[in-house]
């Protein structure tokens, strides 16, 4: 028998599980891949139930305690049970309530559990052991307890790895609300044991989606953060119910594997610098009049300089090719060129986008997020809603009056809907860019392309094609795509009139005009839309 034991629930009884001598872990996976754990289940499997059944695949658990707080649980249970390979599989069911029906029934599984124990264990149920450990769970919690400014991270399980990234992006510490995170007992009663201790299991101050019933108020937090898992429809809907209670609420959905960072921190930085706006130092430029800001995308990097009266001396996009760094020093060396300026005229470099902290002209880097709401409200001072469609994410974000970012989504987990998806489908089709600009104005006959997924988009197209469908009738189905994929967008934002459009996807005519058949407002498209981020750079260099 092994002394090591893992668990996937914040329901776990783990004081019962201590008091036989067992030490308990969470399991807390983050795999690069999820290749092993997809063998024994179905791809709707959810992330964190995969990279589960990886670890116990690959040999790293060999004892897990499961609680029914899903059905992704129950099918872990049956794979494993079914592989028979364990030397210790539980899985206890959870009632959904906390009346004394669910008390009555959570306390025979607690009895069935305890006789699984002693005879895994070989040893006898140590009540006094056991309420000592219940008493510490609540002496930790209160001693530890937040107070201070923080973050609340809610919804599906997150991991340690998110937490400690949403810590050190945002400088604030994290309190961790989520299916696996807090796990607060109530007061310990005196009671007969088995009965009182499956009522506070069920009464916990943090209780999971699952649980009809509410948690506690969540005083001192600044913002909260709802991570939700692909395919688990328990935390998209509380997602959906805490759009209406939170004013600074920001959603991030993972698969539970480590492979997207980058958008992660991304929104993550925005965020915090939505909640706690960022101060720059301020500079004595001396006789260096001009500021660059940069703006390092997927697709372009585009600079902008600007004189002390915010007045644009140049501009240069250049495709980003060859690594961040080497398009960032491209593009600065152009900007400089068409400006007639040397290095040495430059007072502050401020860089934004993917790449921006790669990039080593930088005196210091902000989110494309704010830097995009400052360009926008600059060009046009009215604007409330700013739509950005670029190579390789959508994203809207909401203004104030004071021109205060307020709310902000992206979109940035499928390739339907940005830029990237256009130039494929302009391959497809045989086209360019412009060519599919243009003809997607001169369309007769609605066609809808119904798939969400760029690829399955691609093999509609082809499909259409074969079926001698006019080709300007394609583009327009390709545009009502993707406006329809924005319009939500900005419906999730909260977003209003009026209405500005950004990015390099602002270029495509028919896009456009399918963005306001769908939004039933103008857009706005400045001439200047594609440098917007770079010019909301070089806007936070002049402050």
């Amino acid at each position: 028998m092994s002394n090591n034991m893992y668990y996937v629930c914040k329901y776990t009884p783990l004081e019962l599980l201590e008091s036989y001598g067992l030490e308990m872990e969470r399991l807390d996976p983050e795999p690069e891949t999820l290749e092993c754990g997809s063998a024994l289940s179905h791809p709707n499997l959810c992330g964190y139930g995969r990279a589960v059944l990886k670890e116990v695949l690959e040999g790293r658990v060999k004892s897990l305690f499961l609680v029914d707080c899903c059905d992704v649980c129950r099918r872990i249970y049956d794979v494993l049970k079914s592989e028979g390979t364990m030397d210790f599989l539980f899985l206890m069911y959870l009632p959904h309530k906390k009346g004394p029906w669910e008390v009555a029934h959570l306390k025979k599984e607690l009895l069935r559990l305890n006789d699984a124990l002693a005879a895994y264990t070989g040893r006898t149920f140590d009540e006094k052991k056991a309420r000592e450990l219940w008493r510490l769970n609540i002496e930790t919690f209160y001693s530890e307890r937040i107070e201070a400014d923080h973050i609340v991270l809610t919804g599906a399980h997150g991991g340690c790895g998110l937490k400690k990234q949403i810590e050190k992006v945002t400088d604030l510490p994290v309190e961790d609300d989520t299916c696996t995170g807090n796990r607060v007992l109530r007061r310990e009663e005196g009671g007969e044991f088995f009965e009182d201790y499956g009522e506070a299991l069920l009464a916990q101050k943090s209780p999971c989606m699952r649980m009809q019933f509410e948690g506690e108020d969540r005083v001192g937090s600044l913002g909260t953060i709802c991570h939700t898992i692909k395919f688990c429809d328990y935390y998209g809907f509380q997602y959906k119910a805490l759009r209406d209670e939170e004013e600074r609420l920001l959603k991030i959905e993972t698969d539970c594997t480590s492979q997207s960072e980058g958008q992660i921190r991304t929104r993550l930085e925005a965020f915090s610098e939505l909640i706690r706006p960022k101060s720059l130092k301020k500079e004595r430029s001396g006789d260096r009049r001009y500021v660059c800001g940069i703006d390092s995308g997927s697709s372009s990097t585009n600079a902008v300089i600007l004189d002390e009266d915010k007045n644009i001396v140049a501009s240069s996009i250049i495709p980003t090719g060859g690594g961040a760094d080497k398009s960032g020093n491209r593009a600065f060396r152009e900007v400089l060129d068409r400006a007639g300026l040397g290095e040495d005229d430059i007072a502050r470099v401020i860089t934004t986008g993917y790449g921006r902290d790669n990039l080593n002209l930088s005196n210091s880097s902000i989110t494309e997020i704010s830097c995009h709401a400052k360009g926008a409200r600059h060009l046009y001072p009215e604007v409330r809603t700013i739509i950005d469609i670029g190579g390789q994410d959508s994203k809207v974000i909401v203004l104030d009056e004071s021109g205060d970012v307020t709310n902000f989504v992206m979109n940035d987990k499928c390739a339907a809907g940005t830029g990237r998806f256009l130039e494929t489908m302009a391959k497809t089709l045989e086209l360019s860019l412009e060519e599919m600009s243009d003809l997607g104005l001169k369309w007769h006959k609605p066609v809808t392309i119904s798939s969400t997924c760029a690829v399955f988009a691609e093999s509609e197209v082809v499909s259409l094609i074969a079926s001698n469908t006019e080709i300007p009738d394609i583009i327009n189905g390709l545009n009502r795509s993707i406006a329809s994929k924005t319009a939500s967008l900005a419906k999730r934002a909260k977003g209003g009139a009026p209405y500005m459009m950004t990015g390099g996807v602002s270029n495509n005519l028919g896009v456009v005009k399918a963005l306001e058949d769908a939004l039933s407002e103008i857009l706005r498209v400045p001439e200047e839309a594609q440098i917007c981020g770079a010019l909301g750079a070089a806007l936070f260099a002049l402050e």
